[in-house]
């Protein structure tokens, strides 16, 4: 019990310290009244470049932060606490590469704000739990069906605000499922059916196959040996 709660606590650290990062930055920016807005991606030019690493940490105002706010904490939550082995790589990947796709699809404009990662993150969990055909893995894809698939209209200029960065949100789509597609062999895994009883079988036909009785004195001296190996 006290190791879940700290697994649960510590797949929140990352979420939330990604949260006093952009948070801090908004309050600089209103409170000292600055413009951080060309620190976003401008898609096909040299002054947009920079925007592609730093594009998530600005927004336009609180209440954009604010709409984000809630889904990227749950969905990256749900990237380090099921996938811990390779959520960094995932969270990097989403980042960096929701970047490079608006920059290279984007319409000419500032690009800014974690939309594009909340996007890839969606996406990069509904493919891999199915993919993965894991069933708490595939519980998460249902409950991020549920809970965001009404995002996947934002992805079109049909159905986008003509504010909104329907570029971003589809760069991180398309991240999002060539993430869940590339680290699909890597991370949590479905347990092979009846694995457990096989290894038990094969522990107990050695054990009948081999008796102390049966074993030199040499052969005594490896074992013990072998045995102390293991344990350092």
């Amino acid at each position: 019990m006290k190791q879940d709660t700290r697994r649960i606590f510590i797949a929140a650290a990352i979420p939330l310290f990604v949260l006093f990062i952009l948070y801090l930055l908004e309050f600089l920016e209103v409170g000292m009244d600055w413009d951080f807005t060309h620190l976003g991606v401008y898609p096909r030019e040299k002054r947009g470049v920079f925007g592609i690493f730093a594009h998530p940490l600005v927004h336009g105002s609180f209440k954009h932060l604010l709409a984000n706010t809630v889904p990227l904490f749950f969905l990256s939550w749900c990237l380090f606490y099921f996938y811990r082995e390779i959520a960094p790589y995932i969270f990097f990947a989403l980042w960096i590469g929701c970047g490079v796709f608006t920059f290279i699809i984007g319409k000419p404009g500032w690009h800014i704000g974690a939309s594009g990662l909340i996007y890839g993150l969606a996406f990069f969990l509904f493919f891999s739990g199915l993919l993965r055909k894991h069933v708490p893995l595939i519980a998460i894809s249902l409950l991020v069906t549920f809970l965001y698939g009404g995002l996947v209209w934002n992805m079109f200029p049909q159905f986008a605000k003509a504010t909104t960065s329907w570029e971003g949100h589809l760069s991180g789509a398309i991240i999002g499922t060539i993430c869940a597609i590339g680290f699909m062999c890597y991370g949590p895994q479905r347990p092979e059916p009846f694995e457990d009883e096989e290894e038990n079988d094969e522990t107990e036909a050695d054990e009948e196959t081999v008796s102390p009785a049966d074993l030199s004195d040499d052969d005594t001296c490896q074992s013990t040996y072998k045995d102390k190996e293991d344990v350092f």
